[in-house]
């Protein structure tokens, strides 16, 4: 199975080089130079997982993704030359699942992609999908991690890559209480790039998602000084 990659950059000799770099590892790339290009584009391609760079001409590459998220939970990769942390907190907020500053290796471009399709149940070249079976309800949440769901109330709510890795672990194991480095070993393995504090950002969204008062959670529950933990009503 070939991996479908929407690429978004406007640098024409960057995006040139990544796609040429996509295709000899096995993806199938289509590139635009524009936000507008992309939105037209994006239904008729269905791209399996798209990377956007964060300067766009005539738009904000976080309008964008916020547009994509409108209508699909496909992984998101943004690329920037900015290294501030409030542009990738940002970012994620807005529901990106990863953020990688410029310069980067192409290599490292790669493993971050094959990472994110890992973790939405997509195979990568050379690489079998795997399918977990669909777990029961726990409370008024259900996860369905077959079909990488998240319902609420019998709803389907629409969530990020990383927030339905999130809720998935704690959904796991309910009761268990997750430090932000657990929580952040679990849905990123070795891939540290961010500091603890992103996972707040994450859980915030959820807790916006899944709770009637997003500012007294009954579900996922703050263990102050420590973590988190997702307690069944």
């Amino acid at each position: 199975m070939s991996i479908k990659v929407l690429l978004i950059e406007d640098e024409k000799n960057l995006a040139d080089m990544i796609a040429f770099f996509l295709e000899e590892e096995g993806y199938i790339t289509e590139r635009v130079h524009h936000a507008g290009e992309a939105l037209e584009l994006f239904p008729r391609f269905q791209p399996d997982i798209v990377v956007t760079d964060l300067m766009l001409p005539e738009t904000d590459g976080n309008d964008l993704v916020e547009a994509f998220r409108q209508h699909s939970t496909v992984p998101i990769l943004m690329i920037s030359a900015s290294t501030l942390l409030n542009d990738r907190l940002r970012a994620l907020h807005n529901g990106a699942d990863d953020f990688l500053c410029k310069p980067f290796s192409l290599k490292e471009l790669d493993a971050r992609m094959k990472a994110l399709l890992r973790r939405s149940a997509i195979s990568y070249p050379d690489q079998p999908a795997k399918m977990d079976k669909p777990a029961e309800v726990a409370g008024h949440v259900s996860v369905n991690e077959y079909r990488r769901t998240l319902f609420v109330d019998g709803i389907e709510i629409e969530v990020t890559h990383i927030e339905f890795e999130i809720m998935k672990e704690l959904y796991r194991n309910p009761g268990k209480v997750f430090t932000r480095n657990e929580l952040m070993d679990r849905i990123k393995g070795s891939e540290r790039a961010y500091l603890d504090r992103t996972i707040d950002v994450h859980i915030s969204s959820l807790r916006k998602k899944i709770e009637s008062d997003p500012k007294n959670p009954r579900y996922i529950k703050t263990v102050w000084g420590t973590g988190y933990k997702y307690v069944i009503q």
